[in-house]
């Protein structure tokens, strides 16, 4: 038990364990700051999103005030979420009632479908064209990829959804420009995300064929008489992929902060898009068990990615 509980792996998971219990608690801490922090009444707002804003008046802010509490000290709410998060109770919505755990169950659902369609489109777009750019530094391919990578990084994404539903919805009519229902509708939002993440990927990946390529050990491949394709697949792609990977994880944060823009850019009904909704409306549990769920997500995905990137490392393996 005592190799067990010591080796690189268990110690990587209780960091990562540790990591998503400071995540929660600073996420409700600075969500429920800032929201508190916003111009305008929170009763009314809630008020507003309860019954329209034709029909609100002062009356019925003051009775949302009073049935919900908003009118406690800010302490004793917050110390009241935590307690409820200890339980894994997120709470309920404001607005609709109900719990904020069915509110965000198929929202989270349809934010991690999209993620995954946008990483699967990303790495099928950048590392391959990393390695080409890799193998063949300074030609034709490389300084081309280098400028769109750094024309993509230089547009903001919603800009570039933009783009793509004027080209390819509004002009050519090949796919929906928003909306939910099919497949096709993933397209756009997907493509757009992945794009953004490709961008990087592409020169991670350039660079770290590079590097591969260059070394002592790959030298010694060729000086073997291995050919060029047979020396990169047995002793360059596992090398090169661990700095991918490994970024890869870390663009996972930059995904999650394009999701709520390109969600609510293509009217995808994710946890991004009931984020902007929840901040409009004031919804506090709905921010704060959104903005939790994004966080804690980013953090189990840098796990798994942290796992993988311990299973392929060859420096990890018994000698």
């Amino acid at each position: 038990m005592g190799p067990l509980i010591g080796s690189p792996l268990v110690r990587l998971l209780l960091a990562r364990v540790g990591q998503g219990v400071l995540v929660a608690l600073m996420v409700g801490l600075l969500t429920f700051i800032l929201v508190r922090a916003l111009p305008g009444d929170m009763a009314y707002r809630i008020a507003a999103g309860r019954y329209g804003f034709d029909w609100v008046s002062t009356t019925a802010a003051d009775a949302v005030r009073h049935d919900l509490g908003l009118d406690q000290p800010a302490p004793l709410a917050l110390l009241a979420w935590i307690w409820d998060l200890l339980r894994f109770d997120l709470g309920q919505s404001l607005v609709t009632g109900r719990t904020v755990a069915e509110e965000l169950s198929h929202q989270f659902g349809q934010s991690v479908l999209l993620a995954a369609w946008a990483a699967g489109l990303s790495l099928l777009i950048g590392p391959p064209l990393g390695v080409l750019a890799g193998l063949r530094p300074g030609r034709l391919v490389d300084r081309g990829l280098l400028l769109v990578a750094v024309l993509m990084r230089s547009v903001p994404p919603f800009a570039i959804g933009a783009v793509l539903i004027l080209v390819l919805a509004v002009q050519a009519r090949l796919l929906p420009a928003a909306g939910y229902g099919t497949p096709a509708h993933a397209v756009l939002p997907a493509l757009t995300l992945a794009l953004c993440l490709a961008a990087v990927s592409a020169r991670v990946s350039r660079d770290a064929v590079m590097t591969v390529s260059g070394s002592a050990y790959y030298g010694f491949g060729r000086t073997k008489g291995l050919g060029g394709s047979l020396l990169f697949w047995r002793h360059g792609l596992r090398n090169a992929a661990v700095p991918v990977l490994t970024y890869f994880g870390v663009q996972f944060v930059a995904l999650v902060e394009g999701m709520v823009v390109i969600e609510t850019l293509f009217a995808w009904p994710g946890i991004g898009h009931a984020l902007v909704h929840a901040i409009v409306a004031r919804d506090v549990p709905m921010i704060q068990g959104a903005a939790l769920t994004m966080g804690l997500f980013v953090v189990a995905m840098n796990t798994v990615i942290d796992v993988v990137c311990h299973l392929l490392d060859p420096r990890g393996e018994p000698s």
